[in-house]
């Protein structure tokens, strides 16, 4: 099932995600319905709370950037109540953009390495390395379960100047091919 996606102003962004249990009820079917709603939105990533759920859950598909990086070729993932353990590395800019955050894109700086843990979509528990675009990916979509946006990585200038779209974004002002929803 498509969900709307929540946008920048909605106070579930905001919110710090609760661990779940393994028995969650219908968590198969809000994982799939994640993946099918980052699928229909064209995005590379979506957490629960861009749904409305303060769950610690994020789904990942990297594969359309397998051009840029070949290492993403088949980078599919569930993460489920998982904790980034350590963020090692270069800092690295990329240009990043948010199906939260419609039309703005901005260059965000990042750790280039991190060390995960968390439990697959079996609720097995792994514990991993990524470095590169998988690991930037990881890093926004983390994010989102911690409350941040990847909006409050860039200066206090760009910002600024960012406002009026924030704002107007905030109100549900915004033309995206993808179910959203503004509180």
């Amino acid at each position: 099932m498509i969900l709307p996606v929540f946008l920048y102003g909605s106070p579930v962004l905001r919110k710090v995600a609760k661990d779940i249990p393994e028995d969650y009820p219908g968590l198969d079917q809000f994982i799939d319905s994640l993946f099918e709603t980052m699928y229909q939105s064209d995005g590379i990533g979506l957490a629960a709370p861009q749904v409305g759920k303060s769950i610690r859950v994020f789904v990942i598909d990297a594969s359309p950037l397998e051009d840029e990086d070949p290492s993403v070729k088949d980078f599919k993932k569930v993460f489920i109540n998982p904790r980034i353990l350590s963020c090692e590395g270069e800092t690295d800019v990329y240009n990043e953009g948010c199906l939260s955050i419609p039309d703005i894109r901005e260059d965000v700086e990042r750790k280039s390495a991190i060390r995960i843990s968390y439990c697959n979509r079996d609720f097995q528990y792994r514990e991993e390395y990524y470095k590169g675009i998988a690991a930037r990916i990881i890093q926004h979509e983390y994010d989102h379960l911690e409350g941040k946006l990847f909006t409050d990585h860039i200066s206090p200038l760009k910002k600024r100047l960012l406002k009026n779209k924030l704002t107007s974004i905030s109100k549900g002002k915004v033309d995206v091919k993808y179910s959203v929803k503004h509180i």
